[in-house]
């Protein structure tokens, strides 16, 4: 497996082949192979489930070290506002940015504060391109690739507005380019994740030419040291700016709440994600004006990369968007100077990655499709897994394919 491809790979020592994330995996891209777990590139959207599943910690989460940042000669944390949610209550976000100092940045920029940007960007971009409708969030990485690889026809429903975390970076490199003088290159853009699929978000992005940001340190993996940091900050400097409007962001509903918009939908959790896009596919959505989905259950708040349950994460989430405010505090003016500039826009059309075919014959493809559903007859249809692909369908495809054999189904072996 291309470690930069995706966000994730297997511990080939830790993983005994016990098929918990090949049954959980929801694009089927995991096969257990000669006892160990293997991952199948074109098939992987990097939603993660097969990390929060795995019993023997064999799944392991591709980030940015720390020490990453020696490269640079200027460094800049954008931390994502799901991170303010998995401190204790007495803990506000301007401590929480503050801290993020005090561990080793030379500066901070607040996603909340770009999120707040992008809802006002995206009303506007509703207003100019209403259709085809739903228009689809760019907001998680997981979802828009598995729009491309399962559902490559709604590719034009993507709204074509690029995340808030490139956005910020995108501004703030330029700024701080003209400001310290400094070549774009010696300043490097680190994103606060709680989720590793912000990584291949950066090592292989959709819609622009190049990500704007230079890596991704997993919150969990600096936790320790912020934690200490935020109990040391002296908090005499204000660096958070942003309303109940972009803090919502952290949290499933938060970003399409904050566009007080009538006809918008969130939902979360992957097999949700996969149920309304098919639903989007059969044309029983053509009501919703915006459509909010994310892999994560419950938002990036129910990250695999935070400390804090999900359901705690999220009630703080709540609270913070009730204690900042729900009225936005971003200027409209400049966000429509930014939008007739088209900062917000993404550089390139998103080209769909759609699964091969069965062979680029189609003449090949219709046999290799009835010899398929011949091996399915075949099968024990225990759905079970112990061949090493997650189901008798699947399996079925791997023969076909010639990555598997028949004697692979235990049941067929009994006979």
């Amino acid at each position: 497996m291309n470690s930069n491809l995706h966000s994730i790979r297997i511990d080939r020592e830790k993983c005994v082949g016990c098929v918990a994330c090949l049954k959980a995996c929801p694009t089927r891209a995991i096969r257990v192979r000669e006892g160990k777990a293997i991952i199948l590139d074109d098939r992987c959207v990097d939603c993660a489930e097969c990390y929060r599943v795995c019993p023997h910690d064999a799944v392991i989460p591709l980030t940015t070290s720390f020490s990453h940042l020696e490269r640079f000669s200027y460094t800049v944390a954008v931390p994502s506002p799901a991170i303010y949610t998995q401190f204790d209550h007495e803990v506000m976000p301007n401590q929480v940015l503050l801290a993020l100092l005090k561990i080793g940045f030379d500066r901070v920029y607040d996603e909340a504060w770009m999120c707040e940007m992008v809802s006002g960007a995206i009303n506007t971009a509703l207003d100019i391109h209403p259709e085809p409708r739903p228009k689809i969030s760019t907001a998680c990485p997981s979802v828009i690739r598995l729009v491309s690889l399962l559902y490559p026809e709604l590719k034009d429903h993507i709204i074509p507005i690029e995340s808030p975390r490139e956005l910020a970076a995108k501004l703030i490199r330029e700024k701080i380019s003209k400001k310290q003088n400094l070549p774009p290159e010696e300043i490097g853009i680190i994103h606060i994740t709680v989720c590793p699929a912000k990584m291949v978000s950066i090592n292989h992005p959709i819609g622009l030419l190049r990500s704007h940001l230079d890596g991704a340190i997993s919150f969990m993996d600096i936790y320790p040291r912020l934690l200490k940091a935020v109990k040391e900050v002296d908090e005499d400097v204000i660096l958070q700016q942003a309303s109940g409007v972009g803090l919502g962001w952290a949290m499933a509903g938060g970003e399409s709440d904050g566009l007080n918009r009538e006809n918008c939908l969130a939902v979360s959790g992957v097999s949700d994600v996969i149920h309304i896009l098919d639903q989007v596919m059969a044309g029983k959505m053509n009501d919703l004006e915006y459509l909010e989905c994310l892999t994560c259950p419950a938002g990036c708040v129910g990250g695999p990369l935070n400390i804090k349950n999900k359901h705690l994460a999220k009630k703080r989430a709540q609270s913070l968007v009730k204690m900042y405010g729900e009225k936005s505090r971003v200027s409209r003016k400049m966000i429509q100077r930014l939008f007739d500039d088209r900062f917000f826009y993404m550089e390139k059309a998103i080209e769909p990655e759609p699964l091969p075919a069965l062979d680029k014959n189609p003449a090949v493809a219709i046999e290799k499709r009835k010899r398929m559903e011949e091996i399915i007859g075949e099968l024990g249809g225990k759905e079970c897994g112990a061949c090493g692909s997650p189901d008798c369908k699947t399996l079925a495809m791997d023969i076909v394919l010639g990555q598997a054999s028949v004697e692979d189904c235990v049941f067929v072996k009994r006979q």
